[in-house]
């Protein structure tokens, strides 16, 4: 039997695999980037903004009043230089500020006829954007493995980007394993619903892939469970997750299957409850096979643990970060095991919720994240505690 490996050296461990095999960057038009990771510091080409330009709508005026109005400025005009004193130009916000400009009075502030700004007062702080305001050309805007968002995608453009060098995402598959399930209906006379078919899916793209198949179920036999992993290969799949069959036991054709495929294991059981007989492991052709157990909460005990630092490493991003919390009610420890326990947030404190039991997702569904328990401890209310929280796509967690 294999000792099962601590959680935490889990994690960087399956982490330390995918980034050695990261694929290389390639230039992505930037309509295309979103969801994608830099993979260059995103720097700016120029000054932001690149040239001084009119927070307001009113007169860029040289010298005192009063200034007689020698032409129009709108966003997007050149601007000539004001050269002699006693003169303005009408502009229009975010219109190029000419040189020679002593201020910018706003519309409000000032009093004018068809020919003359008669009278204006500026305000204390310049009303228009000098060069370099928000960056100087050459800056660091943000680090390689960001990452891309819609925010990211609309900075590259304002700093003159056309494409942004990317790590592509990692295409993923999935095999749900088990006899047992039904892919419609009601469950009943023995057989269950596959809750994961439908659902993991969701959570790899979460965590930046692109899934390329779903095959749910695939039947407990070696062949099918060999069969499977190969179709996966071929239509892409650099990381193929399977749900169920990682143990030993009579339909558990897993550990076979991957042996038959001259797999490697990168890490095989984790010293983590729920869910310890995960695993990941390296096929010849530098694919990975995640095993994740069949109960769905395990299932996605595994999936933080193992899978998205696996991803994370793949796509060039660090190793997902820890959050910390404030415990709002005692959650048990599970002796030489780290516990993930889900939690959810109420009035600013990690509460455990109901219906955690490995085969239930009802918990998982009113959770935001799971509250790691080290070996040999527990968690104490009012106490910190680490937190692994669930992938989100934007604007999903408050």
């Amino acid at each position: 039997m294999t000792l099962p490996i601590a959680w935490a050296d889990a994690r960087k461990t399956v982490f330390a695999a995918g980034s050695a095999a990261a694929p290389g960057p390639t230039p992505v038009p930037l309509v295309e980037a979103d969801g994608l990771t830099l993979a260059d510091p995103l720097v700016t080409l120029t000054d932001l903004p690149a040239f001084p330009t009119s927070s307001v709508d009113g007169w860029a005026v040289r010298g005192p009043a009063p200034w007689r109005i020698i032409g129009q400025i709108l966003a997007g005009d050149h601007a000539e230089p004001l050269t002699a004193p006693g003169t303005c130009v009408e502009i229009a916000t975010g219109g190029m500020v000419p040189a020679g400009t002593d201020a910018v009075i706003r519309i409000e502030d000032s009093k004018y006829d068809l020919d003359n700004v008669h009278e204006g007062t500026a305000r204390k702080l310049p009303d228009w954007r000098r060069p370099g305001e928000e960056a100087d050309r050459g800056e660091e805007l943000l680090p390689a493995g960001t990452p891309v968002t819609p925010g990211v995608i609309g900075l590259a453009a304002s700093c003159g980007y056309d494409a942004l060098n990317c790590r592509p995402a990692p295409k993923a598959a999935l095999l749900v394993f088990g006899d047992e399930l039904l892919t419609s209906g009601l469950p009943g006379n023995g057989r269950v619903r596959d809750a994961l078919g439908p659902s993991l899916p969701a959570w790899l793209r979460r965590a930046g892939t692109e899934v390329v198949t779903v095959r749910a179920p695939v039947a407990d036999t070696l062949a099918d469970h060999v069969a499977a992993l190969r179709s996966a290969i071929d239509a892409g799949a650099q990381v193929v997750c399977t749900t169920g069959g990682t143990m030993h036991g009579p339909v558990d054709h897993l550990h076979p299957a991957l042996a038959e495929l001259g797999a490697e294991y990168v890490v095989n059981t984790v010293a983590v409850r729920p869910g310890f007989p995960m695993l990941v492991a390296r096929l010849p052709g530098g694919q990975f096979v995640a095993g994740l157990p069949g109960n769905p909460q395990s299932t996605f005990v595994a999936l933080v643990s193992l899978v998205l630092p696996l991803l994370a490493g793949l796509t060039g991003r660090p190793l997902p970060p820890l959050g910390t919390v404030t415990l709002g009610a005692d959650v048990p420890g599970r002796g030489d095991y780290t516990h993930l326990a889900l939690v959810r947030m109420v009035d600013g404190r990690a509460h455990p919720v109901p219906h955690v039991g490995s085969s239930m997702l009802r918990g998982l569904a009113n959770s935001f994240g799971f509250a790691v328990v080290p070996p040999g401890s527990r968690g104490v209310a009012g106490e910190q505690a680490l937190v692994v929280p669930l992938p989100i796509l934007d604007g999903e967690r408050a």
